[in-house]
Protein backbone atom coordinates (compact mmCIF):
# COMPACT_ATOMS: atom_id res chain seq x y z
CA UNK A 1 0.00 0.00 0.00
CA UNK A 2 1.33 3.41 -0.99
CA UNK A 3 0.56 6.06 1.63
CA UNK A 4 0.30 9.80 0.97
CA UNK A 5 -0.16 12.25 3.85
CA UNK A 6 -1.95 15.50 3.17
CA UNK A 7 -1.17 15.71 -0.55
CA UNK A 8 -1.84 19.09 -2.14
CA UNK A 9 -4.62 19.34 -4.69
CA UNK A 10 -2.04 20.09 -7.34
CA UNK A 11 -0.67 16.56 -6.75
CA UNK A 12 -4.00 14.81 -7.21
CA UNK A 13 -3.74 14.55 -10.98
CA UNK A 14 -0.45 12.67 -10.86
CA UNK A 15 -1.37 10.52 -7.86
CA UNK A 16 -4.85 9.57 -9.08
CA UNK A 17 -4.08 9.27 -12.77
CA UNK A 18 -5.10 6.01 -14.40
CA UNK A 19 -4.29 5.39 -18.03
CA UNK A 20 -6.86 2.93 -19.37
CA UNK A 21 -5.76 3.29 -22.99
CA UNK A 22 -5.07 -0.12 -24.57
CA UNK A 23 -1.47 -0.81 -25.51
CA UNK A 24 -0.36 -0.85 -29.13
CA UNK A 25 0.03 -4.64 -28.94
CA UNK A 26 -3.56 -5.03 -27.72
CA UNK A 27 -4.89 -2.72 -30.44
CA UNK A 28 -3.01 -4.53 -33.20
CA UNK A 29 -4.21 -7.91 -31.96
CA UNK A 30 -7.81 -6.74 -31.63
CA UNK A 31 -7.84 -5.18 -35.09
CA UNK A 32 -6.54 -8.40 -36.62
CA UNK A 33 -9.12 -10.50 -34.76
CA UNK A 34 -11.99 -8.25 -35.75
CA UNK A 35 -11.03 -8.15 -39.43
CA UNK A 36 -10.54 -11.92 -39.53
CA UNK A 37 -13.93 -12.61 -37.94
CA UNK A 38 -15.61 -10.14 -40.31
CA UNK A 39 -14.11 -11.94 -43.29
CA UNK A 40 -14.09 -15.58 -42.20
CA UNK A 41 -17.02 -15.85 -39.76
CA UNK A 42 -17.36 -19.17 -37.95
CA UNK A 43 -14.08 -20.46 -39.37
CA UNK A 44 -12.25 -17.64 -37.61
CA UNK A 45 -14.17 -18.22 -34.37
CA UNK A 46 -13.17 -21.90 -34.37
CA UNK A 47 -9.53 -21.04 -34.98
CA UNK A 48 -9.42 -18.41 -32.22
CA UNK A 49 -11.23 -20.70 -29.76
CA UNK A 50 -8.59 -23.34 -30.39
CA UNK A 51 -5.78 -20.78 -30.11
CA UNK A 52 -6.91 -18.91 -27.01
CA UNK A 53 -9.07 -21.44 -25.13
CA UNK A 54 -7.36 -24.65 -26.28
CA UNK A 55 -10.75 -26.10 -27.20
CA UNK A 56 -11.85 -27.68 -30.49
CA UNK A 57 -15.61 -27.19 -30.80
CA UNK A 58 -18.05 -29.01 -33.02
CA UNK A 59 -20.76 -26.50 -32.21
CA UNK A 60 -20.78 -23.06 -30.62
CA UNK A 61 -24.10 -23.76 -28.90
CA UNK A 62 -24.48 -25.77 -25.67
CA UNK A 63 -25.77 -29.26 -26.28
CA UNK A 64 -29.22 -30.37 -25.18
CA UNK A 65 -27.46 -32.51 -22.56
CA UNK A 66 -25.60 -29.48 -21.16
CA UNK A 67 -28.88 -27.59 -20.81
CA UNK A 68 -30.71 -30.50 -19.21
CA UNK A 69 -27.91 -31.27 -16.73
CA UNK A 70 -27.23 -27.66 -15.71
CA UNK A 71 -29.80 -27.50 -12.92
CA UNK A 72 -28.74 -30.84 -11.44
CA UNK A 73 -25.06 -29.85 -11.44
CA UNK A 74 -25.56 -26.56 -9.61
CA UNK A 75 -25.51 -26.94 -5.79
CA UNK A 76 -28.89 -26.36 -4.18
CA UNK A 77 -27.60 -23.57 -1.94
CA UNK A 78 -26.30 -21.71 -5.01
CA UNK A 79 -29.61 -22.15 -6.81
CA UNK A 80 -31.47 -20.69 -3.86
CA UNK A 81 -29.00 -17.81 -3.57
CA UNK A 82 -29.40 -17.08 -7.28
CA UNK A 83 -33.17 -17.01 -6.91
CA UNK A 84 -32.93 -14.43 -4.12
CA UNK A 85 -30.57 -12.32 -6.22
CA UNK A 86 -32.87 -12.72 -9.23
CA UNK A 87 -35.86 -11.50 -7.24
CA UNK A 88 -34.03 -8.45 -5.87
CA UNK A 89 -32.55 -7.46 -9.23
CA UNK A 90 -35.93 -7.88 -10.92
CA UNK A 91 -37.72 -5.89 -8.21
CA UNK A 92 -35.26 -2.99 -8.44
CA UNK A 93 -35.28 -2.78 -12.23
CA UNK A 94 -39.06 -3.12 -12.47
CA UNK A 95 -39.42 0.19 -10.63
CA UNK A 96 -37.75 1.90 -13.59
CA UNK A 97 -40.51 1.04 -16.03
CA UNK A 98 -41.64 4.25 -17.62
CA UNK A 99 -45.32 5.05 -18.02
CA UNK A 100 -45.42 7.61 -20.78
CA UNK A 101 -47.86 10.49 -20.55
CA UNK A 102 -49.14 12.89 -23.17
CA UNK A 103 -48.27 16.59 -22.87
CA UNK A 104 -50.39 19.20 -24.61
CA UNK A 105 -47.85 21.95 -25.25
CA UNK A 106 -50.64 24.17 -26.59
CA UNK A 107 -54.26 23.50 -27.56
CA UNK A 108 -54.36 20.79 -30.21
CA UNK A 109 -50.64 19.96 -30.03
CA UNK A 110 -50.14 16.63 -28.26
CA UNK A 111 -46.64 15.24 -27.65
CA UNK A 112 -45.31 12.22 -25.81
CA UNK A 113 -42.27 10.04 -25.39
CA UNK A 114 -42.18 6.26 -25.23
CA UNK A 115 -39.38 3.85 -24.32
CA UNK A 116 -39.15 0.95 -26.77
CA UNK A 117 -36.75 -2.02 -26.48
CA UNK A 118 -33.63 -2.33 -28.57
CA UNK A 119 -34.56 -5.30 -30.73
CA UNK A 120 -31.24 -7.17 -30.87
CA UNK A 121 -28.71 -7.05 -28.05
CA UNK A 122 -25.54 -8.95 -27.23
CA UNK A 123 -24.31 -9.82 -23.75
CA UNK A 124 -20.69 -10.72 -23.08
CA UNK A 125 -19.86 -12.78 -19.99
CA UNK A 126 -16.13 -13.00 -19.13
CA UNK A 127 -14.35 -16.29 -18.53
CA UNK A 128 -11.38 -16.43 -16.22
CA UNK A 129 -10.98 -18.33 -12.97
CA UNK A 130 -14.61 -18.14 -11.81
CA UNK A 131 -17.93 -18.30 -13.68
CA UNK A 132 -19.57 -14.88 -13.79
CA UNK A 133 -23.15 -16.04 -13.35
CA UNK A 134 -23.93 -12.84 -11.45
CA UNK A 135 -23.33 -10.85 -14.64
CA UNK A 136 -25.77 -13.09 -16.50
CA UNK A 137 -28.42 -12.04 -13.98
CA UNK A 138 -27.43 -8.37 -14.01
CA UNK A 139 -27.66 -8.09 -17.80
CA UNK A 140 -30.19 -10.78 -18.66
CA UNK A 141 -32.91 -9.58 -16.27
CA UNK A 142 -33.23 -5.98 -17.56
CA UNK A 143 -32.87 -7.14 -21.18
CA UNK A 144 -35.82 -9.54 -20.79
CA UNK A 145 -37.80 -7.10 -18.65
CA UNK A 146 -37.42 -4.37 -21.28
CA UNK A 147 -38.66 -6.77 -23.95
CA UNK A 148 -35.63 -7.06 -26.25
CA UNK A 149 -36.68 -9.50 -28.99
CA UNK A 150 -33.31 -11.17 -29.56
CA UNK A 151 -30.77 -11.57 -26.77
CA UNK A 152 -27.45 -13.17 -27.65
CA UNK A 153 -25.05 -14.28 -24.91
CA UNK A 154 -21.40 -15.15 -25.54
CA UNK A 155 -19.16 -16.77 -22.94
CA UNK A 156 -15.76 -18.52 -23.28
CA UNK A 157 -15.94 -22.32 -23.09
CA UNK A 158 -14.40 -24.28 -20.26
CA UNK A 159 -11.42 -26.52 -20.96
CA UNK A 160 -13.73 -29.46 -21.71
CA UNK A 161 -15.65 -27.39 -24.25
CA UNK A 162 -18.75 -26.94 -22.09
CA UNK A 163 -20.44 -23.88 -20.61
CA UNK A 164 -20.23 -23.79 -16.82
CA UNK A 165 -23.53 -25.14 -15.40
CA UNK A 166 -24.05 -22.05 -13.21
CA UNK A 167 -23.96 -19.84 -16.32
CA UNK A 168 -26.60 -21.98 -17.99
CA UNK A 169 -28.73 -22.08 -14.84
CA UNK A 170 -28.59 -18.29 -14.54
CA UNK A 171 -29.51 -18.03 -18.22
CA UNK A 172 -32.48 -20.33 -17.63
CA UNK A 173 -33.64 -18.14 -14.74
CA UNK A 174 -33.52 -15.12 -17.05
CA UNK A 175 -35.18 -16.90 -19.96
CA UNK A 176 -32.10 -16.63 -22.21
CA UNK A 177 -31.84 -19.29 -24.90
CA UNK A 178 -29.25 -18.12 -27.42
CA UNK A 179 -25.92 -18.95 -25.76
CA UNK A 180 -22.65 -19.26 -27.69
CA UNK A 181 -19.28 -20.63 -26.58
CA UNK A 182 -17.12 -17.80 -27.82
CA UNK A 183 -14.92 -15.48 -25.77
CA UNK A 184 -12.60 -12.54 -26.10
CA UNK A 185 -12.42 -9.94 -28.84
CA UNK A 186 -13.66 -12.55 -31.32
CA UNK A 187 -16.98 -12.77 -29.45
CA UNK A 188 -17.41 -8.99 -29.65
CA UNK A 189 -16.65 -9.10 -33.38
CA UNK A 190 -19.12 -11.95 -33.92
CA UNK A 191 -21.95 -10.07 -32.22
CA UNK A 192 -21.04 -6.82 -33.95
CA UNK A 193 -20.92 -8.13 -37.52
CA UNK A 194 -22.60 -11.53 -37.39
CA UNK A 195 -21.33 -14.93 -38.50
CA UNK A 196 -22.99 -18.05 -39.88
CA UNK A 197 -23.89 -19.11 -36.33
CA UNK A 198 -24.08 -15.89 -34.32
CA UNK A 199 -26.56 -13.15 -35.29
CA UNK A 200 -25.54 -9.52 -35.57
CA UNK A 201 -26.86 -7.28 -32.78
CA UNK A 202 -27.41 -3.55 -32.40
CA UNK A 203 -25.81 -3.03 -28.98
CA UNK A 204 -23.25 -4.97 -26.92
CA UNK A 205 -23.11 -5.11 -23.12
CA UNK A 206 -20.80 -6.63 -20.55
CA UNK A 207 -17.37 -6.40 -18.89
CA UNK A 208 -14.14 -8.02 -20.00
CA UNK A 209 -10.37 -7.82 -20.13
CA UNK A 210 -8.28 -5.30 -22.07
CA UNK A 211 -8.92 -7.13 -25.36
CA UNK A 212 -12.68 -7.20 -24.88
CA UNK A 213 -12.75 -3.53 -23.85
CA UNK A 214 -10.63 -2.54 -26.86
CA UNK A 215 -12.84 -4.60 -29.17
CA UNK A 216 -15.99 -2.90 -27.87
CA UNK A 217 -14.49 0.52 -28.51
CA UNK A 218 -13.36 -0.61 -31.97
CA UNK A 219 -16.77 -1.83 -33.13
CA UNK A 220 -18.35 1.34 -31.72
CA UNK A 221 -16.47 3.21 -34.45
CA UNK A 222 -18.34 1.02 -36.97
CA UNK A 223 -21.72 2.06 -35.62
CA UNK A 224 -22.35 -0.76 -33.13
CA UNK A 225 -23.56 0.68 -29.82
CA UNK A 226 -21.89 -0.38 -26.57
CA UNK A 227 -23.03 -0.01 -22.98
CA UNK A 228 -20.08 2.08 -21.79
CA UNK A 229 -16.28 2.33 -21.90
CA UNK A 230 -14.77 0.00 -19.33
CA UNK A 231 -11.50 -0.82 -17.62
CA UNK A 232 -10.21 -2.55 -14.48
CA UNK A 233 -12.57 -2.69 -11.50
CA UNK A 234 -12.22 0.07 -8.89
CA UNK A 235 -13.05 0.72 -5.25
CA UNK A 236 -12.64 3.86 -3.17
CA UNK A 237 -13.35 3.77 0.57
CA UNK A 238 -13.81 7.00 2.53
CA UNK A 239 -13.79 6.08 6.22
CA UNK A 240 -13.18 7.35 9.72
CA UNK A 241 -13.03 5.63 13.14
CA UNK A 242 -16.77 4.95 13.09
CA UNK A 243 -16.14 2.15 10.57
CA UNK A 244 -14.20 -0.78 12.09
CA UNK A 245 -10.80 -1.09 10.44
CA UNK A 246 -11.47 -4.76 9.67
CA UNK A 247 -14.49 -3.74 7.58
CA UNK A 248 -12.33 -1.45 5.47
CA UNK A 249 -9.64 -4.10 5.08
CA UNK A 250 -12.20 -6.71 4.03
CA UNK A 251 -13.70 -4.38 1.42
CA UNK A 252 -10.26 -3.61 -0.02
CA UNK A 253 -9.38 -7.30 -0.17
CA UNK A 254 -12.67 -8.20 -1.84
CA UNK A 255 -11.70 -5.83 -4.62
CA UNK A 256 -8.06 -6.93 -4.69
CA UNK A 257 -8.92 -10.55 -5.46
CA UNK A 258 -10.59 -9.52 -8.74
CA UNK A 259 -7.15 -9.33 -10.34
CA UNK A 260 -3.75 -7.70 -10.22
CA UNK A 261 -5.03 -4.71 -12.19
CA UNK A 262 -7.80 -3.90 -9.68
CA UNK A 263 -7.62 -0.37 -8.32
CA UNK A 264 -8.25 0.40 -4.63
CA UNK A 265 -8.06 3.71 -2.81
CA UNK A 266 -8.55 4.47 0.89
CA UNK A 267 -9.21 8.00 2.05
CA UNK A 268 -9.14 8.65 5.78
CA UNK A 269 -8.20 11.32 8.31
CA UNK A 270 -5.86 9.90 10.96
CA UNK A 271 -2.62 7.95 10.63
CA UNK A 272 -3.46 5.76 13.63
CA UNK A 273 -6.63 4.58 11.93
CA UNK A 274 -4.74 3.85 8.71
CA UNK A 275 -2.29 1.70 10.66
CA UNK A 276 -5.21 -0.32 12.07
CA UNK A 277 -6.48 -0.92 8.54
CA UNK A 278 -3.02 -2.04 7.44
CA UNK A 279 -2.81 -4.49 10.32
CA UNK A 280 -6.23 -5.89 9.47
CA UNK A 281 -5.13 -6.35 5.87
CA UNK A 282 -2.13 -8.35 7.05
CA UNK A 283 -4.32 -10.54 9.27
CA UNK A 284 -7.11 -11.14 6.72
CA UNK A 285 -5.00 -11.83 3.67
CA UNK A 286 -3.29 -14.87 5.23
CA UNK A 287 -6.11 -17.30 4.54
CA UNK A 288 -7.22 -16.10 1.12
CA UNK A 289 -7.12 -18.77 -1.62
CA UNK A 290 -6.14 -16.00 -4.07
CA UNK A 291 -3.59 -14.51 -1.68
CA UNK A 292 -0.91 -13.94 -4.34
CA UNK A 293 -3.29 -12.05 -6.62
CA UNK A 294 -4.55 -9.92 -3.74
CA UNK A 295 -1.01 -9.17 -2.56
CA UNK A 296 0.05 -7.98 -6.01
CA UNK A 297 -3.04 -5.81 -6.26
CA UNK A 298 -2.50 -4.32 -2.81
CA UNK A 299 1.02 -3.24 -3.76
CA UNK A 300 -0.60 -0.61 -5.99
CA UNK A 301 -3.31 0.34 -3.52
CA UNK A 302 -3.28 4.02 -2.58
CA UNK A 303 -4.04 5.40 0.89
CA UNK A 304 -4.55 9.09 1.49
CA UNK A 305 -4.60 10.83 4.86
CA UNK A 306 -6.50 14.09 4.32
CA UNK A 307 -7.37 16.91 6.69
CA UNK A 308 -11.11 17.39 6.22
CA UNK A 309 -14.24 15.75 4.89
CA UNK A 310 -14.31 18.47 2.24
CA UNK A 311 -10.94 17.20 1.00
CA UNK A 312 -12.27 13.64 0.97
CA UNK A 313 -15.42 14.70 -0.87
CA UNK A 314 -13.50 16.62 -3.51
CA UNK A 315 -11.02 13.80 -3.98
CA UNK A 316 -13.87 11.33 -4.53
CA UNK A 317 -15.52 13.61 -7.07
CA UNK A 318 -12.18 14.15 -8.80
CA UNK A 319 -11.40 10.45 -9.04
CA UNK A 320 -14.97 9.38 -9.96
CA UNK A 321 -14.68 5.75 -8.77
CA UNK A 322 -16.70 2.79 -9.94
CA UNK A 323 -17.57 1.80 -6.36
CA UNK A 324 -17.56 4.23 -3.45
CA UNK A 325 -17.93 2.95 0.12
CA UNK A 326 -18.66 5.74 2.62
CA UNK A 327 -17.86 4.66 6.17
CA UNK A 328 -18.56 7.91 7.98
CA UNK A 329 -20.89 8.79 10.82
CA UNK A 330 -22.61 11.28 8.53
CA UNK A 331 -22.45 9.02 5.47
CA UNK A 332 -25.83 10.07 4.01
CA UNK A 333 -25.08 13.78 4.27
CA UNK A 334 -21.63 13.20 2.76
CA UNK A 335 -23.18 11.27 -0.15
CA UNK A 336 -25.43 14.16 -1.13
CA UNK A 337 -22.32 16.04 -2.27
CA UNK A 338 -20.94 13.18 -4.38
CA UNK A 339 -21.62 13.71 -8.07
CA UNK A 340 -19.07 11.40 -9.65
CA UNK A 341 -19.40 7.75 -8.67
CA UNK A 342 -21.01 4.79 -10.38
CA UNK A 343 -22.45 3.11 -7.28
CA UNK A 344 -22.36 4.24 -3.64
CA UNK A 345 -22.48 2.06 -0.52
CA UNK A 346 -23.54 3.84 2.66
CA UNK A 347 -22.51 2.97 6.18
CA UNK A 348 -20.83 0.09 8.00
CA UNK A 349 -23.24 -2.61 6.88
CA UNK A 350 -23.32 -1.97 3.12
CA UNK A 351 -20.24 -3.71 1.70
CA UNK A 352 -19.58 -3.40 -2.01
CA UNK A 353 -19.93 -7.16 -2.51
CA UNK A 354 -23.64 -6.86 -1.66
CA UNK A 355 -24.03 -4.69 -4.74
CA UNK A 356 -22.00 -7.10 -6.84
CA UNK A 357 -24.43 -9.92 -6.23
CA UNK A 358 -27.81 -9.38 -4.73
CA UNK A 359 -28.98 -5.99 -3.42
CA UNK A 360 -30.78 -5.13 -6.65
CA UNK A 361 -28.96 -2.30 -8.48
CA UNK A 362 -26.83 -3.34 -11.43
CA UNK A 363 -23.16 -4.13 -11.01
CA UNK A 364 -22.23 -3.35 -14.64
CA UNK A 365 -20.75 0.10 -14.07
CA UNK A 366 -18.50 2.73 -15.67
CA UNK A 367 -14.86 2.63 -14.62
CA UNK A 368 -11.82 4.74 -15.46
CA UNK A 369 -13.46 8.00 -14.38
CA UNK A 370 -16.33 7.60 -16.84
CA UNK A 371 -18.86 7.94 -14.02
CA UNK A 372 -18.44 11.67 -14.60
CA UNK A 373 -20.65 11.29 -17.67
CA UNK A 374 -21.95 7.70 -17.85
CA UNK A 375 -24.45 5.77 -15.73
CA UNK A 376 -24.34 2.10 -14.88
CA UNK A 377 -26.65 -0.39 -16.57
CA UNK A 378 -30.33 0.22 -15.87
CA UNK A 379 -33.56 -0.92 -17.45
CA UNK A 380 -33.46 2.00 -19.87
CA UNK A 381 -30.01 0.88 -21.05
CA UNK A 382 -31.87 -1.71 -23.11
CA UNK A 383 -34.28 0.84 -24.54
CA UNK A 384 -34.35 3.83 -26.81
CA UNK A 385 -36.80 6.70 -26.59
CA UNK A 386 -39.12 7.63 -29.45
CA UNK A 387 -40.96 10.95 -29.39
CA UNK A 388 -44.40 11.45 -30.93
CA UNK A 389 -46.32 14.52 -32.03
CA UNK A 390 -49.97 14.61 -33.07
CA UNK A 391 -51.75 17.82 -34.07
CA UNK A 392 -55.43 18.45 -34.55
CA UNK A 393 -56.56 20.97 -37.20
CA UNK A 394 -56.87 23.49 -34.35
CA UNK A 395 -53.32 22.70 -33.27
CA UNK A 396 -51.92 23.20 -36.75
CA UNK A 397 -53.80 26.48 -37.07
CA UNK A 398 -52.38 27.59 -33.69
CA UNK A 399 -48.77 26.60 -34.38
CA UNK A 400 -48.54 26.75 -38.17
CA UNK A 401 -47.86 30.46 -38.60
CA UNK A 402 -45.15 30.38 -35.92
CA UNK A 403 -43.47 27.50 -37.74
CA UNK A 404 -43.70 29.30 -41.09
CA UNK A 405 -41.90 32.35 -39.67
CA UNK A 406 -39.15 30.21 -38.12
CA UNK A 407 -38.63 28.23 -41.35
CA UNK A 408 -38.54 31.33 -43.53
CA UNK A 409 -35.93 33.04 -41.40
CA UNK A 410 -33.72 29.96 -41.59
CA UNK A 411 -34.09 30.02 -45.35
CA UNK A 412 -36.07 26.78 -45.78
CA UNK A 413 -38.93 27.54 -48.15
CA UNK A 414 -40.00 23.91 -48.58
CA UNK A 415 -40.32 23.70 -44.81
CA UNK A 416 -42.67 26.68 -44.92
CA UNK A 417 -44.59 25.17 -47.83
CA UNK A 418 -45.31 22.00 -45.83
CA UNK A 419 -47.31 24.20 -43.46
CA UNK A 420 -48.87 26.50 -46.07
CA UNK A 421 -50.48 23.74 -48.13
CA UNK A 422 -52.07 22.18 -45.06
CA UNK A 423 -53.44 25.48 -43.80
CA UNK A 424 -54.77 26.23 -47.26
CA UNK A 425 -56.47 22.83 -47.32
CA UNK A 426 -58.09 23.48 -43.95
CA UNK A 427 -59.33 26.93 -45.03
CA UNK A 428 -61.11 25.39 -48.08
CA UNK A 429 -63.08 22.97 -45.91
Amino acid sequence: MKVFKHPSREQWNDLLNRDNSPSEDVLRSVQEIIETVKNDGDKALSAYTLKFDAVQLNSFSPSAEEWSQAEALVPEELKQAMKVAYKNILTFHTTHRENYHVVETMPGVRCWRKAVPIEKVGIYIPGGIAPHFSTVLMLGIPAKLMGCKEIILCVPPQKDGSVHPSILYAAQLCGLKHIFKVGGAQAIAAMAYGTESIPKVYKIYGPGNAYVSAAKRWVFKDGIAIDMPSGPSELMVVADETMPASFVAADLLSQAEHGVDSKMILVTFKEDYLKKVQKSLTDLIKDLPRKEVAEQSLENTLAFVVKTQEDARDMANYYAPEHLVIGLKNCNAFATEIYNASSIFLGNYSPEVIGKYAAGPNHTLPTGGFSKMFSGIMLESFAKKITYQQLTPEGLDQLGKTTEVLAEHEGYQAHKKAIEIRLAYLNKK
